[in-house]
Parts: structure tokens; sequence; C-alpha cells
């Protein structure tokens, strides 16, 4: 048992305790108001406006890498060694196949079977040496299919199931052709994309997208088998003046209400006559109602229905070969520098084996 100790013997000890915890009050009173004042004192952080963090997050967002896929892989990349043939459902045409490759609203398409492969291969060569990637091109047979797949090259599947022979000109093989290139206008103009749709025997020196936004207005631009220019700038050929045929070889579609109804009465018309020859029913359409210029745009007339706004691109710039090799060369040292393409019609020589 402790021994007993007296009360005043405690009293020091306790009034120790007491003041310690006192002190220990005061100097964290004394801390919080320093705390307090100095917080007060100083500029609040900045806080970042909202706008500035939801452009932030988008940032994050869009630099997130979109996965390969064999519809925006670039051109001439072939897919991985040991992945198999897409299922044949993958090369059908899309709007989102069709999106994926068009730029600025606009796609380049050609089409053909196997037995224009050198052709398409100069084709897209030309036009991805020139900085065009928003291309695609029409398989006509799946030999052709698989070879442009394996090479890198944006195809779909027409679903024509065409020989891999030549279409000698003029024959029944070389009609079906025509009519395809119809259907497959009607198929792409529904998406919403401008369209360049021209033939695999040419070759691009410039790419020509940047002319053909010159005129926004134009529903359809097309080439012509004019030899002779009408003007000797880089404008619109004059209208009045063009004597030879509208060429379907190279034309520009809107994807507008009046191309459109010219589109589709151009298939229904081939449709219902298997001896009709495209070309000719085209330019028999376009001259149903022809020659009121546009207002403020004299470059441009009206044609088809009356609605249709109508250029003829300038045959110095989007040539024959006729008219580069013969017609040209006197003026050759201009043609050359303003010329964007040189195509096979009117042909000086065709490169497929044989003399033309």
């Amino acid at each position: 048992m402790a021994p007993w100790c007296p009360a005043d013997s405690t009293k020091p000890v306790f009034v120790g305790i007491y003041g310690a915890v006192i002190g220990g009050f005061a100097v964290s009173a004394l801390f919080f108001l320093l705390s307090s004042f100095s917080s007060l004192a100083a500029p609040p952080l900045p806080i970042p406006p909202a706008s500035a963090a939801a452009a932030n997050l988008s940032g994050a967002v869009s630099g997130v890498a979109q996965p390969e896929t064999m519809y925006n892989r670039p051109i001439w990349k072939p897919p991985p060694r040991r992945e198999r043939m897409p299922a044949p459902r993958a090369f059908r045409l899309t709007r989102e196949m069709v999106g994926a490759r068009a730029r600025g609203g606009a796609i380049v398409v050609t089409f053909g079977n196997h037995a224009f492969l050198d052709f398409i291969l100069t084709w897209v060569r030309h036009l991805t040496d020139l900085g065009v990637d928003s291309l695609l091109v029409g398989a006509m047979d799946t030999k052709l299919l698989r070879e442009l797949y394996l090479r890198g090259v944006p195809v779909f599947d027409m679903g024509s199931r065409m020989a891999t022979e030549d279409a000698v000109w003029g024959s029944p093989t070389f009609h079906k052709m025509g009519r395809e290139k119809v259907l497959l206008i009607n198929a792409l103009l529904p998406f919403g994309y401008e369209l360049l749709m021209c033939d695999t025997d040419m070759v691009w020196l410039k790419n020509p997208l940047p002319y053909l936004a010159r005129y926004p207005d134009a529903d359809l631009l097309t080439s012509s088998d004019q030899v002779i220019p009408t003007v000797t700038d880089d404008s619109l050929e004059n209208w009045r003046e063009v004597t030879g045929a509208y060429n379907i070889g190279i034309f520009h579609w809107r994807p507008t209400e009046p191309a459109k109804r010219l589109a589709k009465d151009w298939k229904d018309l081939l449709l219902s006559d298997d001896t009709l020859w495209d070309q000719n029913a085209f330019n028999d359409l376009i001259h149903k109602k022809f020659g009121y210029p546009v207002v403020g745009e004299d470059e441009l007339v009206y044609s088809y229905d009356g609605k249709l706004k109508l250029g003829v691109l300038p045959a110095s710039i989007f040539c024959s070969g006729h008219t580069y090799f013969v017609q040209l060369p006197g003026h050759v040292s201009a043609a050359s520098a303003r010329t964007i393409c040189c195509a096979y019609y009117f042909p000086v020589c065709r490169y497929c084996g044989k003399a033309s």
C-alpha cells in the first residue's frame, strides 16, 4: 500500500500541469491566427475556365489513335502477313467505307477488272505520289479484289462477277462495264460526298481536287472530246463553242438533287435498252434542256432538266492523248505547266501489250 501524502504537498505538481496545458492552447491559437492572416493576404490560386478544361479534355480524347482497319490503312501498306483475307461482306461498298477514305468531303473513284490491273496500279501510284489518298477502287472480279487488297490499295467489291479478261471496245463486256459505272455513281451519290469518277486508262499529273473546288456551284463538271481548246487560260471551256461530245471518262459529281436525278435517269435509260451506249445516252440527257447560262457563273450552263448546272473541263488541262501529244506541241511549255491529267480517249498509243 502506497504511503499517504498530504494534499498540500501535491499542489506544485498540478500547477505545473495546468500551466503546460494553458501554454499549449496559447501557442496553437497564435499559429492558427498567423496561418489565417497569411492565407488572406496571398492571392488566390487561378482556377482554369470551364472552356479550357473542356478543350484539354477534348484534345486528350482526339489524340487517341484510332485503330487501323482495312478502310483507313495507309495506301500501299499491305495487311499483316499472317492476317486472313476478310470475309466478302467486308468489301461491300458502304457509307462508312467512303467516309474513311474521303478528304474534304470528296472521294476519287475508278474501277475495272483484273485485265486492267496495270492501269489501276499506275492510276493509284500517280495520285498517291501527288499526296492524294482519298481514293477507292471498285473491283469487278474477285481476282482483282484480292490482288489490290494484298498490295494495300483500298478496294471494294462491285458485285459484278465479271470475267478477268480484257473488255474489247464495243463488245458486250465493254458495254457492261459502262453500265456498271452508272450503277456505281447511283450507289455513291446518296452517301453525300463529292465524286470524281474516272476511268483507269489515264495518268494524273497534278492533284485535280483544288481545280474542281474552284467551281462549288457546279452540279457536274465533265470532260469532253474537244481536241482544240476554246480558252487559252485555265478556265472552263466556253460551252457555247464546244463541238465535241461530253466524255464520261472523267467527270466530277456533287451530291445535289439535280445530279442525283440525272444519274437515276441515266441508269433507267441504259437498263431499258441494251443497245444504248452509255456516253451517247449521257449526252442525250444533258442536251434535253440546254443553253441558258447560269447568272453570275457564265462558265456554267443549265442543262438536262433546266436546273442542273454544268461545266466543261478544259481540254488543255484535262487532256486526251491526242490533245496533249498532237494538238498542243506548239504550246507545250504552257500546257505542261497546267495539265492535270492525260487520258486515253483519242489516243496516240495505249499501253496494253498491243498497238492501239
